[in-house]
């Protein structure tokens, strides 16, 4: 199982997402995500998220917080355990992602953007303003969701 990162920027009521239309063979391709990527080795997932934001981004976070663990199943990839973030605070200026295209979004634009089936799941808990902790998880078919687990603590 990998572990990565994702990361919800907010700023202003909007979130910092980005839509993965730049990079070939991506499993990800058409949908609209939060910035991130894999832990490399002896890297702590915070350490993950600031190089990953700051590559992606060009921001360094100043202000972030760990929201909760997501492990997604799929039957046509390796299973990932995803650390999601939120960040309120950061320096610098976008840059131009090689993975996609940055924009800000309105947060209650955010759940109509396309997406996986999953993500609404842990962005219903972040836009919901809950507060605890959170694990999730997501198992798919394909493209499918066939089950969804969530626990607060």
């Amino acid at each position: 199982m990998t572990t990565t990162t994702l990361c919800y920027i907010e700023n202003d009521n909007k979130y910092l997402m980005l839509h993965r239309v730049k990079k070939k063979n991506d499993m990800n391709e058409g949908k609209w995500i939060g910035v991130g990527g894999h832990v490399e080795s002896q890297e702590t997932p915070e350490e993950c998220l600031v190089r990953e934001v700051k590559e992606e981004t060009g921001l360094t976070l100043i202000s972030y917080k760990f929201r909760g663990l997501v492990t997604f199943i799929n039957s046509e990839c390796e299973s990932e355990l995803m650390c999601v973030f939120t960040a309120d605070g950061y320096t610098g200026e976008l840059i131009e992602c090689n993975e996609g295209e940055l924009c800000w979004i309105d947060k209650a634009r955010v759940p109509e953007l396309p997406a996986w089936e999953g993500d609404k799941v842990f962005l219903d808990l972040l836009l919901s303003g809950e507060e605890r902790f959170f694990s999730v998880k997501l198992k798919y078919e394909g493209d499918r969701l066939v089950e969804t687990k969530i626990n607060l603590y």
